[in-house]
C-alpha cells in the first residue's frame, strides 16, 4: 500500500470528483473510506474495490472513464482493484438514467461488446492489476428461491419514488417488473465479491447506496462504501455525455481530433473535466482554479492544459504535443474562432455537398465559384474538386470569415 500519501491526502483525493445529491451523505461516505482506510492499514491488506460496466455498447466515450479514473487511483494507492464486466445485468439494462424501457440486448451483442471493453479500459488501468470478471459467473447461478428472499429487502414504494419510475408511471407509460431486478442484482454483485467500496455515477446512487448496503447486511458483511462519482457533461457543457446526442468524445479519436473536440467544451466545464477524467490531484485542481478566478491563467491555455492532459492519458505525450503544436498552427495563427457551428457529415458526400449542406454557401453555383478562387479550406488545405469525396472531419472555412467544424456521425 502506498505509503507516502496519508490517510488523509487519499481520502481528498478519492472523494474528488463525487456527487450524491445530500451534504450529509457525502460527510457520512468520506467518513466511512476513511474508517475503513485506516482499519486496513492496520490488518496490512489492501481495500477490495470494484465498479461494474454493462457492455450495451462497444464503443466508449469519455463519460465512460469517470469511474475507471477513480479506480486508477484505487490502484496507484495500492489496493485492489475488480473490474466486474456486467454481462448479466446487461440483459437487463440498467433503467437508473432512462426515462423509458430499456431495450433488452441479446447474449451475442452483449459478448461481442463485452470483448472491447477491456481492451479501451487498459488506456487508463493497469492491466497488471486489474481483476476481470463477469457477473454471470454468480448471477446466473441464483435460485427462484434465492431470488425471492433478496427481494424481500425491498417494497415497491422504493423504487417508484425514483425519479424516472416515478415521471413513466405519473405519464402512464408501463413500468415492468423485471427492470426492479437490476438494483438486486448490483446489489448481489457486492456482496458475492464482499467488496470495500463500490465506484459508480450519480445515476447509481440508489442501486450502490441503497440496494447494495441493504443487501450485504442482510446477507451478514459489513456494507461498502458507494464513491458516486459526477456525470461528465458533454461538449455542449450541459447535459450528460452522450453519443447518441452528438456530444462525446470517443476514446478512439485521432489525437488531433481528440484534441480539438476538448478545446470546443465550454469555459465553464473545465472543472468537471479536471475532476472526473484527469489525473490531476485536488492541489493542482485548486491552484487551476485560483488562477483562473485572479486572471492569472486564461481560459484558453487551461483548456489547453486540459486537452494536452486528456490526449496524453489515451496517446502519448508525444502525440499531445503534435496535436497541440498543430491546433495552434491552424487556429490560432489562423485566427480561426474556438467556437463555430458544427455539421454531422454524412457518408458518400461530396465537397459541394457539405458546402451546400452546411449553409456557409447561398448556393451550390456560389460553392463551386468559391473553389474556383482557392477560397475553400479544410484545415488550412485549399479545396478545388466539387465532386471529390469530402476528405474527413475539420474546420471548413470559406473565405475569410464563415467557419463551421465538420463531424462525422
Amino acid at each position: 500500500m502506498n505509503q507516502k500519501m496519508t490517510i488523509d491526502k487519499q481520502v481528498a483525493l478519492l472523494m474528488q470528483g463525487t456527487e450524491y445529491g445530500d451534504e450529509q451523505l457525502q460527510k457520512a461516505m468520506g467518513e466511512e473510506l476513511r474508517e475503513r482506510l485506516i482499519e486496513a492499514e492496520k490488518e496490512g491488506r489492501p481495500l477490495r474495490v470494484y465498479c461494474g460496466f454493462d457492455p450495451r455498447t462497444s464503443d466508449l466515450h469519455l463519460g465512460h472513464t469517470v469511474p475507471m479514473r477513480k479506480l486508477r487511483q484505487f490502484q496507484e494507492l495500492g489496493h485492489e482493484v475488480t473490474f466486474v464486466i456486467g454481462n448479466y445485468t446487461s440483459l437487463i439494462g440498467d433503467p437508473s438514467d432512462k426515462d423509458k424501457l430499456r431495450p433488452q440486448l441479446t447474449q451475442e451483442e452483449v459478448n461481442h461488446n463485452a470483448r472491447t471493453y477491456a481492451e479501451q479500459a487498459f488506456k487508463i488501468l493497469d492491466p497488471d492489476k486489474t481483476k476481470i470478471v463477469h457477473n454471470a459467473d454468480w448471477l446466473s447461478e441464483l435460485t427462484f428461491l434465492e431470488l425471492i428472499q433478496l427481494a424481500s429487502n425491498f417494497t415497491i414504494q422504493q423504487f417508484m419514488g425514483r425519479e424516472n419510475f416515478r415521471q413513466r408511471w405519473d405519464k402512464g407509460e408501463p413500468v415492468y417488473l423485471h427492470e426492479t431486478f437490476y438494483s438486486i442484482m448490483q446489489g448481489y454483485d457486492a456482496y458475492h465479491m464482499r467488496t470495500d467500496v463500490q465506484v459508480g455515477g450519480s445515476d447509481q446512487l440508489f442501486n450502490i447506496v441503497t440496494a447494495a448496503r441493504k443487501l450485504m447486511t442482510f446477507m451478514g458483511e459489513k456494507p461498502n462504501i458507494g464513491l458516486i462519482m459526477g456525470i461528465l457533461p458533454g461538449t455542449d457543457g450541459e447535459v450528460k455525455m452522450s453519443k447518441s446526442l452528438g456530444n462525446h468524445i470517443a476514446l478512439l479519436l485521432e489525437p488531433s481530433d481528440m484534441y480539438g473536440k476538448v478545446m470546443s467544451i465550454p469555459d465553464k466545464a473545465m472543472g468537471d473535466f479536471f475532476r472526473l477524467v484527469t489525473r490531476f490531484t485536488p492541489a493542482e485542481i485548486a491552484k487551476i482554479e485560483a488562477e483562473l478566478k485572479s486572471g492569472q491563467l486564461h481560459p484558453r491555455d487551461a483548456k489547453m492544459k486540459l486537452a494536452h492532459e486528456i490526449v496524453s492519458i489515451y496517446h502519448s505525450k508525444g502525440a499531445a504535443q503534435e496535436a497541440q503544436a498543430a491546433f495552434v498552427r491552424v487556429f490560432q495563427k489562423s485566427k480561426i474562432p474556438e467556437d463555430m457551428p458544427e455539421y454531422k457529415l454524412e457518408e458518400g458526400q461530396t465537397v459541394l455537398d457539405v458546402l451546400s449542406a452546411s449553409e456557409l454557401v447561398k448556393s451550390r453555383g456560389q460553392g463551386r465559384r468559391m473553389l474556383k478562387q482557392n477560397a475553400v479550406s479544410l484545415n488550412d488545405e485549399k479545396l478545388h474538386d466539387p465532386f471529390e469525396e469530402f476528405p474527413g472531419p475539420g474546420v471548413l472555412r470559406v473565405g475569410k470569415r464563415r467557419f463551421v467544424r465538420v463531424v462525422e456521425e
